[in-house]
């Protein structure tokens, strides 16, 4: 599940950064303010369905595709990146992966691979990677059934979320699946839960993008650590939601505590 649903249905965090790290670590990063968030592209045509994302998207999109996978195993490769040691994930996992330690002012673990992987498998590791790393993952079946992803991160979202520009955003991951009923609604359960009832009968295509307004951080006590405080404060605010769907556009609001 995409971390933005989890908000959606649960804004209102109890204990987020002990709870709900998978969530949580999405926003740590952000001071007070106005901040441009994820986005997504969902279009749709007579025999496929197109999905473009942002960062942040990447996983949803990956998941999406290999549910759609009628093979057993697929060839797969890209590249995993962490800033904590996830070793231990790549063992439990029973991957052959060569985790590396970069050197420099922040230290990250990246691991590349070309692999060959069941459907189960790759469900695993993407629901594993998504608490704490980022998984650029990449594999082509067929035209109705692929995914590619960058294996270099973008630099994070400004404080200008108005300059932000959503072709360009939404080009780091994409998806391409069958157009049919059970897809279809898939998608719209994952990524649009909560505009599946405001959808015309017919559309084409969906643009939506995510913004965040922190408006208070909670500080934890007893820690002193700066770089600890940033990562275990809590943050309240707004998010805002827009749907432009063909050409009409709706917004919704939820207050968070992330």
């Amino acid at each position: 599940m995409h971390f933005l649903r989890k908000v959606i249905e649960n804004p209102d965090l109890e204990e987020p950064a002990e709870n709900h790290m998978e969530v949580h670590r999405h926003f740590n990063r952000y001071s007070r303010g106005e901040f441009a968030g994820p986005a997504v592209k969902i279009r749709k045509y007579s025999t496929k369905i197109t999905l473009k994302g942002s960062l942040e998207y990447e996983d949803i999109i990956q998941e999406l595709i290999v549910r759609t996978l009628q093979e057993n195993e697929i060839k797969v490769k890209g590249k995993v990146i962490s800033l904590q040691d996830i070793s231990s994930t790549i063992k439990n996992l029973n991957l052959n992966w060569n985790l590396k330690q970069s050197t420099g002012k922040v230290i990250k673990y990246k691991a590349e691979f070309n692999d060959k992987l069941s459907k189960s498998k790759l469900i695993e590791v993407i629901e594993e990677f998504r608490i704490h790393s980022f998984l650029m993952l990449s594999f082509n079946k067929n035209k109705y059934c692929k995914v590619s992803t960058k294996t270099s991160l973008p630099r994070p979202s400004k404080k200008n979320p108005i300059d932000d520009n959503i072709d360009k955003n939404v080009s780091f991951c994409s998806g391409y699946m069958s157009n049919n009923k059970t897809n279809l609604e898939m998608v719209l359960d994952e990524l649009l839960p909560d505009f599946k009832a405001d959808l015309p009968n017919k559309w084409d295509q969906i643009s939506l993008t995510n913004l965040y307004k922190i408006e208070e951080i909670k500080i934890p006590k007893n820690i002193n650590d700066s770089k600890m405080l940033r990562i275990l404060a809590i943050r309240k605010g707004k998010l805002i939601r827009a749907a432009e769907i063909d050409d009409a556009v709706i917004e919704k609001q939820y207050s968070i505590t992330v």
